[in-house]
């Protein structure tokens, strides 16, 4: 049973990436659930449109506009929740990827996905840690990817940053078995955000797009299964079918098939 009474009757939920996609998705299902928020996310993102969203539901929202890239951000956002709000959730969502030929991108590309997907990741939890261990129960939750099963070409960093999200989270969940902290990682697969992302898809074919959930039904399944205290989460058939093809497909045979469905999106022949 869901239990998750504060002791000073507040509740709050950061979320990283908040502005749009699956990370306002995050956010409105909080507030249904009667968490106040506290949001994160680059500036002029459309941040307080979705903490207006928030505040129509009954709960607080609180903004932090910055870029997670640098570490000083990091520590600054830190240490302004440590000081105001007893965190009861922390849900590290923001991430950053694409599909291009590994020479041809620039430094500072690469640069981006390593420091979001896997330092801010890390240095956020832990910055965070000592407020959320205070509490009487405590979840986090990642954000990884499907890629996170296999390493693909065209997008390289990207699956191995989100396998060291699946890794990094299974981690923590059994060094803190047993503690007020529980630990739990998600692993969608593709999502129709956007015109953009349904035509990425389509050029991808059949196995890209089997499957698909919007991001508001990805967030009520992760939010319910993360109260129910499930460190690996899977959301639907096609998500526990890709999981059993990633783990049991040789990685000769997967891994051409996986890059040639990507080679597609960048119109490579």
């Amino acid at each position: 049973m869901e239990n998750h009474s504060a002791e000073n009757g507040k509740q709050y939920a950061l979320i990283t990436g908040a502005s749009q996609g699956l990370g306002k998705a995050f956010a409105l299902e909080l507030a249904k659930r009667k968490f106040h928020l506290i949001l994160v996310s680059l500036p002029n993102e459309g941040l307080p449109f979705v903490a207006n969203q928030v505040s129509e539901l009954g709960q607080e929202a609180h903004v932090f506009e910055t870029d997670l890239t640098q570490k000083e951000n990091i520590v600054a956002l830190a240490n302004w929740v440590n000081a105001h709000f007893p965190l009861y959730v922390l849900i590290n969502n923001a991430g950053c990827g694409g599909t291009q030929s590994f020479q041809d991108v620039s430094i500072d590309y690469l640069d981006r996905i390593i420091q979001l997907n896997i330092r801010a990741t890390s240095l956020l939890t832990h910055q965070l840690l000592s407020n959320l261990i205070k509490r009487n129960q405590a979840f986090v939750l990642n954000v990884g990817s499907v890629a996170a099963y296999s390493p693909i070409g065209y997008k390289t960093v990207y699956p191995a940053s989100k396998a060291f999200v699946h890794n990094f989270t299974r981690g923590l969940y059994q060094e803190f078995a047993g503690s007020n902290v529980f630990f739990s990682v998600v692993n969608p697969g593709p999502m129709m955000t956007n015109a953009d992302s349904s035509a990425r898809l389509q050029k991808q074919g059949l196995f890209a797009s089997m499957g698909l959930l919007p991001p508001e039904r990805v967030a009520e399944i992760a939010i319910r299964q993360l109260f129910r205290r499930d460190t690996l989460i899977m959301l639907n058939w096609a998500n526990k079918l890709t999981w059993m093809v990633m783990k049991f497909l040789p990685v000769y045979i997967r891994l051409p098939l996986l890059t040639n469905a990507i080679k597609k999106e960048i119109n490579r022949t």
